[in-house]
């Protein structure tokens, strides 16, 4: 099965649906990239009209483990994930529809490499900026990645 944006939103309705209904969705995907958006609305704001910052860590979040996910299908290898540790900064209000990218998709690959290679288990920090319809950043958010091959 090829990692498609179609294949990603039918994913988040069967398994993230609070997220599809939050209006995440992955626009494209590839083996070094993936970029989602979310429209900020009456149902994911907060009570400053903007943005809740989980609705932002829940599309961010995605566009990193979503490179995680196809990375290790690509593998062909049995490999379990889990998001160990994440950061975050929110530098605007995040207001209209919000783009966040994750061009991070090398440094999973050479992880994944590696905890193959050696049997040890890998983290890897993975990137993903959110900007508004004007291309200004309104969030940074950071997630490590643990990836170790399953028994």
């Amino acid at each position: 099965m090829k990692f498609t944006s179609l294949k990603s939103n039918l994913f988040l309705f069967f398994k993230l649906p609070s997220a599809f209904w939050s209006g995440v969705r992955v626009k494209s995907i590839s083996e070094e990239q993936c970029v989602a958006t979310v429209k900020h609305r009456w149902f994911n704001q907060n009570p400053f009209k903007s943005m809740y910052f989980a609705i932002q860590a829940m599309a961010a979040e995605l566009t990193t483990g979503a490179l995680v996910m196809m990375q290790i299908k690509n593998s062909e290898k049995k490999i379990s994930m889990l998001v160990a540790n994440s950061n975050s900064n929110f530098s605007k209000k995040a207001t209209g529809r919000i783009t966040f990218t994750c061009n991070d998709g090398h440094l999973i690959e050479v992880a994944i490499k590696k905890t193959i290679t050696t049997g040890e288990g890998q983290t890897i920090w993975m990137k993903s900026i959110g900007v508004n319809e004007k291309g200004e950043q309104v969030s940074e958010m950071n997630f490590e990645w643990s990836i170790k091959l399953k028994a």
